[in-house]
């Protein structure tokens, strides 16, 4: 499907939505970033996996990268809310070692990688510098943490700082409080943090096809010149 024609058809499905759910589309997908974005390593508690989905579509960040090498992610429909319809997920799970293919595709897509986890070399969240490049936060299972995959090919590290006697968050916690910190501090910048036009457009007929029942049957009759 060539971009012209994901244009019409696009605007094909959007005659089955009424027009507040169209311009509420539009209106969550001006502020939408893969500026940042977030890979999962292994997290296996439904409920974690989809507090976190909804801390992400929250806080308007389109891009999930899920990485499944011991764990499955399974994700809890009453926690989640749907809000894995508005993302566009990316697994990694065909393959031994999917850690890190996950961190080579996103290296070859310009992200650095970033353990969100103390280490030696790491910086505070509130100093963490947004304007060296796009980002791609890797969290790891409360029990275990980011595997040494990670951790030995991290461009950097970066903890939330503490003042009690806990040492961690719990995951869907510390990535929240990581993404409500990171988005306003993107947003509030100079970068160019939103979404490309085509991106944009390509997001909008996901969206659509989400949203729209019996869309894949639409998809094939249009495009066989049928309706």
């Amino acid at each position: 499907m060539n971009r012209e024609e994901k244009r019409k058809f696009a605007d094909f499905l959007a005659e089955y939505i009424t027009p507040r759910r169209l311009e509420k589309m539009q209106e969550v997908l001006s502020y939408r970033t893969d500026y940042i974005t977030v890979a999962l390593e292994d997290i296996y508690q439904p409920h974690n996996a989809s507090a976190v989905l909804r801390s992400c579509d929250a806080f308007g960040v389109q891009d999930v990268h899920i990485i499944e090498n011991r764990n499955t992610y399974r994700v809890n429909p009453g926690v989640a809310l749907g809000s894995s319809q508005w993302l566009t997920l990316t697994r990694y799970n065909t393959h031994e070692e999917n850690t890190l293919l996950a961190i080579e595709n996103l290296k070859q897509q310009g992200y650095r990688i970033v353990a969100t986890m103390p280490y030696d070399t790491d910086v505070n969240l509130e100093v963490f510098d947004l304007e060296k490049g796009k980002c791609a936060f890797f969290f790891g299972t409360e029990m275990y943490g980011l595997s040494q995959t990670v951790l030995s090919r991290a461009d950097e590290f970066m903890k939330i700082p503490m003042f009690g006697f806990v040492e961690s968050f719990n995951i869907s916690v510390s990535c929240a409080v990581s993404l409500h910190h990171l988005t306003h501090k993107l947003r509030s910048s100079s970068l160019k943090w939103a979404l490309s036009a085509e991106r944009k457009e390509d997001v909008l007929l996901a969206w659509l096809k989400n949203s729209v029942k019996n869309s894949s049957m639409y998809e094939k009759r249009f495009f066989e010149g049928r309706l």
